[in-house]
């Protein structure tokens, strides 16, 4: 309950941004690829602040991960933005896929997500680019941290 309290309090900047327009479009989808691999769809609910969805796969797995984040211009540039963010993952693995996973005897790892990115979205065509690292803290196993999940994104945005 302590985890979710601190969660939903670093989460509560997101909610109040003014409005200075950080993003160039409404809503992205796209694929994801890195060390989990997969579709993503980014909405805009405020000029500055966006839900992404992440649908991927991992260890023969099957993820969700919901993320809420803050963008802002980065470097001055037209275009480029910074986003960081938080939000929580569930994956699953069917019996015949456990042996696949480091956990053998788990049918599913839920845990929280950190977001740290930079995007670009093009002016000529309707595309987004993305790189970011998302690393994650999982509850219901022993090597509870995973810092390794990084990956591109390329989006079609509207």
């Amino acid at each position: 309950m302590k985890k979710l309290a601190i969660f939903l309090l670093g989460a509560l900047p997101f909610l109040t941004f003014d409005s200075v327009v950080a993003q160039d479009y409404r809503t992205g989808i796209g694929l994801r690829a890195g060390t989990t691999n997969g579709l993503t769809i980014k909405h805009y609910t405020k000029p500055k602040v966006a839900l992404e969805g992440i649908i991927s796969s991992r260890w023969r797995g099957l993820g969700l991960t919901g993320l809420i984040e803050g963008h802002t211009r980065a470097f001055d540039v037209n275009r480029l933005n910074f986003y960081y963010g938080a939000g929580a993952h569930i994956y699953f693995w069917g019996e015949s896929r456990r042996g696949y996973a480091p956990y053998r005897d788990r049918d599913s790892v839920v845990g929280l997500d950190g977001i740290l990115g930079l995007e670009y979205n093009f002016r000529e065509i309707p595309i987004n680019v993305s790189l970011d690292w998302k690393p994650t803290f999982n509850f219901n196993v022993p090597d509870n941290f995973w810092g390794d999940d990084a990956a591109i994104s390329v989006r079609y945005i509207f």
